[in-house]
């Protein structure tokens, strides 16, 4: 076999050069051109016909509207196609033109005339491009039909695509209707030689001065084998018309096809043989001419050659051609006129050239040149041309089987799998000069009426129903228009069209009779195709056919000022030349370009008769291969094959929107796991700390045990991670992560303990059972850990005396044994349940569903002292619970049972002041004795400041002490009795009747009446007025401290102490409609400029995303995309625009120094600038919401889009190039465009972005938000890119965009040029409570406001995160002051930096300022009475306000506000003791009286609470003889517990009747949202003109 290969080639290649030198002989021998040699400039006829007709230069052009003849007919006037009542096309087809093949044609017309015929026709006309956007005008298939509709399913349509029109001035109006478009110029000007465009034509061309003029052939590509004798290769990509062919049923590269000037040259290697007969015939030429005129250059040589080409195919097809197609001679030439019109007709190209149809035969024969006998071979089909018949092989070449398979027969002829070889052109040519082409009758092969090439989902289709539907399309009017406007008679009966024919046929005119009856089907409603058909004779064309093919070839000779016999006009050719073109046949150019003589081919090669080797029979379908699907023996049910475009698609498109969700969850979880990992990382730090301290205690003190566990809690709870401390004494205590005791388990009452084992795969556990409390169950992952906690557990209650008996069972055994945590809360909730429904005497306290069994359980439960103190929110170690405990605990047993607990709770349900201060007396009175030590009593009073930490000064307590002892006459006593001590409490006791005990229960079904807790204002109550300025009033106005009262009136200006007291009934609306109309109407009035530029944004938000899809769903509604997508392409192009809109709109929301800059301004009135960040928010999420749309509506999208034919995309994509051969997949349109592939990279940067961009993500993992954030450079490079692909419209985000970005980027560049600069710090401190405080150097030009923000960034952590944080120094003080709390790892970071023990020796690391920036605080001063709200660290702002306060008093400045309340909400007085200072100053400094202080101090218990009401006493008492707070050290109110809003603004508002109030707070968003609560709660109140305006700031 080695050697096999080599061979052939070699005799391939010398039967080619054989073939060559014979081709050269034969070109000495042929047509001999005498070239006349002139040296005078030449005009040569141009490529796209502009200035052939020098007064109309447009005229015949290529791309230019048809002509009409006829009027046009369609059914609006305008572009709706005609024949609306008219028959179905597929039906006349079948009615009409359904017959049997194998007639041969009445004057022996050859194939060559035939298939000659379809190349003169792509030379004057292409008008097959589908319109763009695609119309589809379907036939629908009638039911049962034999082809296509076999099963009788109905539904089924034939595909059918309307022609392209001139969208640009055509098709507007019933003056002006849709006009189609002819592709190619209807000039003979070579158009099917070398195309209509010069470009086209140089890609034909060889270039070469050595071989110049000549088109360039595969051989010239390096293919040997096929030498100068095939033009080349389509390697360079030319759009070629590339259907599927339907024998395959495949799409097959373009790159095949040989390269010609006709885009539809290789439908059918008959049509290419006059593609590639043309193409040697200028090669002949071109040599000539180069032999003739050796010097002429390569330019002129093609000019020159191509000049010759066009005017023999001129002559062939105007004298030679078409007399033999028609029967009669066209008018003879009398000149070049320039008034006609040379331009295709629509009844011409739609109907009555496509007579020719009626002649095409099923097939073609190839045959060999005369042999020396006389006979000739007869070429039959082969593997090579026909690999789906399996080796079965027929005479001819089917025509419905070579549909876009047109090289395979020429390429079998040099190099097919067999050893011989022949010339493909010659052997076509010669067996279509030999065969009789089919009959003139109405009848048409099957070839082409049901297996005509169609796309992939129909692969084939009717051409003749094509044809009628075509007609209708181009609006042509009925059978009878046309005739009379062509001047002949209308025929009114079908019988009267062709007597001839029907009289032939009866049957055939009995069928039609018999339709048109049920069809209500006439002449006047014929179609011209269909009745112009029936007209056809022997002679050819009927008369209709006949004057219209006439008159349009004779427009096209007179209407073209290069037609070769206008030579003295034009100069192209000379008398003489004209002579030989006018003596040049076909037959001619065929002997001159093969080895063809006349012993092989008659003269006249469009009549078969004089052939010298006639055909062998008449070829019929029945003779030839079937055309698929039917194959041999099995024919195929339905005579099309069908395709699913979206086949292929299908796993990219699930699982790039798969990938698409699960890349957002991933981004969730990784956020959630960063969170996590943070929270692990500082518990692992505070249990290491602590630990370290723990463990070096015990090992000092005690060296007691520790065990590592998960204690299983039951129900909700699960597991939870402890520490089992054993030790010291008979203790057991149960520790949690950060190492606080969470349960102590005293041992001391027990002398045996049952152990509980269970070891199973899933884990080990190990259970304490505990009698009266739940048990202890742990959880081990290993046996290890399991075994150790058992042998320490053994050892423990060893030395301890104590023993134990172990139980070994299963773990669900173990289960059933054990009281978990959860059991026992339910036990305990039913235990308070009956106990307060004993208390207060409620009915049924023992639930209907509690057995008998289960309420004796709930009577015999007693209480430990944890789950005491845990009722009282207390620690067990509280000395206040030991000494109550001890109280109540009457049996001393160490438990409270029932009875016990019920005692207490009867005394503070029922009991008076005295019963609840003899009960305080009893728990302090250590020994029963019925007295109280004067230590005793300190230490009352100092139990309860503990169990709150709150520590004071012992000098203060012993100043209280002595001063209360005194107001109650007893300072001389050392020892207290019960009298003393309701003495002492005097006229302060009758605060103890409303006192109850807070407690905490579990469950949330336990009610505590209100006189447990304490009163509460209801919706109408009587309310002192105390016009003094002392709105401390709302918290004390029980207590009736007239003392403290007194002082405060002393320090008010003389006027306001001539304000009179009274009361008087101040009525609520009850009316609920009332309440929120009011709300309503109170929200609108403090928010009505949010409102305004909310409202106005939104509109225009909705206005942008409605224009774009209106104009998609109406103005484009029949645009291509829109008609395919249905309204999804007008939600994303809405939605896109909304993405345009509010990507950019968000920009102006982030240019801080220029909304800090212009709140100052006049425009601060019209525009909310403090709003900025809601804003910011608001767009982003409106943004989001357009993205997501718009991602949805694609998803839908691509899947219409990925289930479309590619020409239709091509169309609706015209920006997006892919290869005919290619059929584009979802993941091309997603991954391989620009604009899909981009739109990907952004889905996956917005969903980063967002995720990280959530209030979680800004607490959690603040660095990986601010990474994420700073990613917007990317997010607008890549949508500016994601538009510039032009997939449906021009982008023009620049209209949004360019006026913000310019604005934030001027805005930017301030920012950065701030960043820049690196400030000192002066002065760090670590101050309690985390804080951490810098002073900074002051830049120059820096002014900022009292409660305006900066953002900073550590020069020590990175220059690139910035924090933002408010100034809490003045604007008066000459530096800059931050107080940073750490709360996050970049503030614990900071604090790390500033440590004096790491910056001992060193400079204190500087950092970088960007700001200030403005916000709603800063605004304090506009109000008459402006109320500020800080809550732990947000106090900040509020510090640097009071500070400017102080300043501006001293300096006697004048502004708006006339009061201000500031109330500090904190943890303990000593959480931010920087902050005391402050308000120290501001007291010292406020001569008007300007600011009222309020502190609450929240680790204290509710205010009617026993434990609250005593703290109270003390400090009145302490107020009275010192004029400052026992707690605080400042003559500010301090309150114990959290704040009532709603109850202090009630009393506000009463103090300053109609007045306009200004709310700032700042601190942890449930504080910030109570006020917000309360402010909205009292503006639904009828206060006339009173309105609380909040501004909140969150942390």
């Amino acid at each position: 076999m080695g050697g096999t290969a080599p061979t052939v080639l070699a005799v391939l290649a010398i039967v080619v050069s054989s073939v060559s030198v014979g081709l050269g002989q034969s070109a000495a021998k042929g047509f001999q051109f005498q070239f006349s040699h002139y040296e005078r400039e030449v005009e040569y006829e141009g490529y796209d016909g502009w200035y052939n007709n020098r007064a109309h230069p447009e005229w015949g052009i290529a791309d230019s509207p048809l002509t009409r003849r006829l009027p046009s007919h369609y059914h609006d006037g305008v572009y709706r196609p005609s024949g609306s009542d008219r028959p179905n096309p597929r039906s006349l087809s079948e009615l009409t033109m359904k017959g049997i093949t194998g007639n041969g044609s009445y004057r022996n017309r050859s194939a060559l005339l035939t298939f000659f015929g379809q190349q003169v026709v792509e030379e004057i006309l292409d008008a097959q491009r589908p319109g763009c956007p695609i119309e589809y005008f379907n036939i629908p298939i009638p039911r049962g039909d034999p082809d296509y509709d076999p099963d009788s399913r109905g539904g089924r349509e034939l595909p059918f695509l309307r022609s392209r029109y001139d969208m640009g001035s055509t098709g507007y109006s019933p003056n002006n209707p849709r006009q189609q478009l002819n592709e190619i110029t209807p000039y003979l000007d070579g158009g099917l030689m070398y195309g209509v465009t010069k470009a086209w034509a140089d890609a034909l061309r060889l270039f070469s001065e050595d071989r110049p003029g000549r088109l360039i052939s595969c051989g010239d590509q390096g293919h040997a084998e096929c030498g100068d004798l095939y033009p080349a290769y389509n390697t360079l990509g030319l759009p070629f018309a590339n259907p599927p062919p339907p024998r395959d049923h495949i799409l097959k590269p373009s790159y095949r096809f040989f390269k010609i000037g006709n885009p539809r040259g290789n439908e059918n290697p008959f049509l290419l043989t006059f593609g590639i007969l043309w193409f040697r015939w200028h090669n002949y030429l071109a040599d000539r001419i180069h032999a003739q005129f050796p010097d002429w250059h390569d330019e002129r040589v093609f000019n020159e050659a191509r000049k010759w080409v066009i005017a023999t195919h001129q002559k062939i097809v105007l004298y030679d051609w078409l007399p033999a197609f028609l029967g009669e001679d066209p008018a003879n030439y009398t000149g070049y006129k320039s008034s006609v019109h040379p331009g295709i007709t629509h009844v011409f190209q739609s109907a009555a050239m496509r007579w020719g149809h009626t002649i095409v035969p099923p097939g073609v024969y190839r045959r060999s040149r005369v042999r020396s006998d006389g006979t000739c071979a007869w070429r039959s089909t082969t593997a090579f041309t026909s690999p789906h018949t399996g080796g079965s092989y027929f005479h001819g070449l089917r025509t419905c089987n070579s549909y876009w398979n047109s090289v395979e027969p020429m390429e079998e002829g040099f190099h097919g799998n067999t050893n011989e070889t022949f010339d493909g052109i010659e052997e076509f040519l010669l067996g279509m000069s030999s065969q009789v082409t089919e009959r003139e009758d109405n009848v048409i092969t099957e070839d082409l009426r049901g297996r005509v090439f169609g796309p992939l989902e129909f692969s084939r289709r009717d051409l003749m129903a094509l044809n009628i539907q075509r007609g209708r399309d181009h609006g042509l009017p009925d059978y009878n228009t046309a005739r009379v406007e062509y001047g002949l008679s209308r025929v009114d009966n079908f019988s009267d069209i062709n007597p001839i024919l029907f009289a032939q046929d009866p049957e055939l005119l009995a069928n039609i009779t018999a339709f048109a009856a049920e069809n209500d089907w006439t002449t006047d409603k014929c179609d011209i195709w269909v009745c112009g058909l029936l007209e056809t004779t022997e002679r050819g064309p009927g008369p209709l056919f006949r004057e219209i093919i006439k008159d349009q070839f004779e427009r096209i000779r007179d209407g073209d000022r290069f037609w070769f016999e206008n030579y003295r006009q034009n100069g192209l050719f000379t008398e003489d030349e004209v002579t030989q073109i006018w003596n040049l046949t076909l037959y001619e150019v065929i002997s001159s370009i093969t080895n063809i003589t006349d012993m092989d081919m008659q003269e006249n090669v469009f009549l078969a008769t004089d052939s010298p080797c006639f055909q062998p029979k008449q070829l019929s379908q029945f003779d030839m291969e079937p055309c698929t699907p039917d194959r041999l023996g099995d024919p195929a049910d339905f005579k099309r094959q069908t395709f699913d475009y979206f086949s292929g698609s299908e796993w990219s498109y699930a699982l790039s929107f798969g990938a698409m969700g699960l890349f957002v969850v991933g981004c969730v979880l990784v956020l959630v796991c960063l969170a996590k990992r943070r929270k692990l990382e500082e518990a692992k730090e505070r249990i290491e700390h602590r630990r370290k301290e723990t463990m070096s205690a015990t090992r000092r003190e005690n060296g007691q045990s520790t065990i590592l566990a998960s204690e299983y809690m039951g129900g909700k709870d699960g597991e939870h991670s402890v520490q089992i401390m054993l030790g010291p004494g008979k203790e057991v205590k149960v520790l949690d992560q950060c190492l606080n005791t969470v349960r102590t388990i005293d041992l001391k009452n027990y002398a045996r303990l049952d152990i509980y084992l269970a070891v199973e795969r899933n884990g080990n556990m190990l259970a304490m059972k505990i009698p009266k409390e739940y048990d202890l169950i742990l959880h081990f992952d290993t046996m290890g850990e399991h075994n150790f906690c058992l042998r320490e557990l053994e050892k423990f209650l060893g030395q301890e005396g104590l023993s134990c008996n172990k139980h070994e069972m299963k773990g669900k055994e173990l289960m059933k044994k054990v009281k978990t945590k959860a059991d026992r809360q339910k036990q305990l909730e039913r235990f308070f349940r009956i106990n307060f429904a004993q208390a207060f005497n409620e009915d049924n306290p023992i639930d209907d569903q509690m057995s008998f069994r289960e309420a004796q359980e709930v009577l015999s439960c007693e209480l430990t002292k944890a789950e005491f103190a845990q009722c009282l929110s207390m620690k067990s170690d509280s000395i206040f619970v030991e000494q109550m405990f001890n109280l109540v605990d009457k049996d001393s047993s160490g438990y409270i049972n029932f009875r016990e607990f019920l005692d207490v709770i009867v005394i503070f349900a029922k009991g008076t002041g005295d019963d609840k201060a003899k009960l305080m007396f009893n728990m302090y009175d250590v020994d029963g004795d019925g007295k109280l030590t004067r230590d005793e009593f300190k230490n009352m009073l100092r139990s309860m400041m503990d169990m709150v930490n709150t520590e004071v000064e012992q000098d203060q307590l012993n100043e209280l002490v002595d001063a209360m002892m005194k107001a109650g006459g007893v300072s001389d006593q050392e020892i207290l009795t019960l009298q003393d001590f309701l003495g002492i409490l005097g006229d302060q006791k009758h605060a103890l009747n409303k006192a109850g005990l807070h407690m905490d229960l579990p469950g949330n079904n336990i009610k505590i009446p209100d006189k447990v807790v304490g009163p509460r204002p209801g919706l109408r109550r009587e309310s002192t007025i105390i016009r003094v300025g002392q709105v401390h009033q709302a918290y004390n106005k029980e207590a009736g401290d007239s003392e403290l009262r007194r002082r405060h009136t002393l320090a008010a200006p003389p006027s306001v102490q001539r304000l009179s007291f009274g009361t008087k009934s101040k009525v609520y609306t009850a009316n609920k409609l009332t309440q929120r109309l009011n709300s309503f109407t109170s929200k609108v009035q403090n928010n009505k400029l949010q409102i305004f530029w909310m409202t106005l944004y939104l509109l225009v938000t909705a206005g942008i995303f409605i224009e774009r899809a209106y104009f998609y769903s109406v103005e484009r509604e029949h645009a291509g995309l829109r008609r395919i997508t249905g309204f999804g392409v007008s939600v994303t192009r809405g939605a896109a625009s909304g993405q345009m809109w509010t990507y950019s709109v968000i920009l102006l929301t982030m240019c801080r120094n220029t909304i800090t800059h212009m709140r100052e301004t006049f425009l601060h009135r019209y525009i909310p600038f403090d709003s900025a960040i809601a804003m910011h928010k608001i767009v982003a999420m409106s943004a989001l919401f357009f993205t997501i749309m718009h991602c949805f509506g694609h998803g839908i999208n691509f899947f219409h889009i990925s289930t479309q034919p590619a020409d239709d995309l091509t169309c609706l994509f015209r920006d997006f190039y892919h290869r005919s051969f290619d059929l584009p997949k979802f993941h091309y349109w997603l991954y391989e465009t620009t604009t899909g592939m981009t739109g990907v990279l952004l889905v996956l940067l917005l969903a980063v972005m967002y995720v990280f961009s959530t209030q979680y993500a800004r607490r959690y993992v603040f660095k990986a938000f601010w990474f994420t954030h700073n990613l917007y450079p990317i997010l607008y490079i890549l949508t500016i890119v994601h538009g510039s692909g032009h997939l449906v419209q021009e982008p023009y985000f620049y209209y949004f965009l360019l006026g913000p970005l310019v604005l934030f980027t001027l805005d930017k560049l301030v920012s950065i040029s701030r960043k820049k600069v690196e400030i000192p710090v002066l002065n760090a401190e670590l101050l309690p409570s985390a804080v951490t405080m810098l002073e900074l150097k002051r830049p120059a030009n820096f002014d900022y406001k009292s409660g305006q923000w900066v953002r900073i960034a550590s020069a020590a952590l990175g220059n690139n995160e910035y924090h933002p944080f408010t100034l809490t120094s003045a604007p008066h003080e000459d530096t800059l002051s931050l107080h940073i709390r750490s709360v996050g790892p970049w503030t614990n970071n900071l604090r790390k930096v500033y440590d004096p023990a790491k910056i001992e020796g060193h400079e204190l690391p500087m950092v970088f300022v960007d700001g200030p920036y403005g916000e709603g605080h800063q605004d304090w001063y506009k109000f008459p009475v402006a109320v500020l709200i800080g809550g732990g660290i947000g106090v900040t702002p509020f510090a640097a306000i009071l500070k400017d306060i102080v300043h501006k008093s001293e300096m006697g400045a004048k502004f708006v506000c006339k009061k201000i309340y500031f109330l500090w909400v904190t943890r303990t007085q000593k959480q931010f003791e920087w902050l005391t200072d402050i308000i120290r100053e501001v007291e010292e400094k406020d001569k008007n009286d300007l600011v009222s202080v309020h502190i609450f101090i929240t680790q204290f218990y509710q205010k009617f609470d026993l434990r609250t009401t005593m703290l109270y006493i003390c400090e009145r008492h302490f107020q009275r003889i010192s004029g400052r707070s026992l707690f605080t050290g400042l003559r500010s109110i301090t309150h114990f517990g959290r704040p009532d809003f709603q109850y202090f603004l009630t009393s506000l508002q009463e103090e300053h009747p109609e007045t306009l109030f200004g709310v700032f707070s700042c601190g942890p968003p449930p504080m910030t949202a109570d006020v917000a609560k309360a402010c909205n709660e009292m503006n639904k109140l009828s206060f006339g003109d009173v309105s609380f305006i909040h501004h909140s700031e969150n942390f």
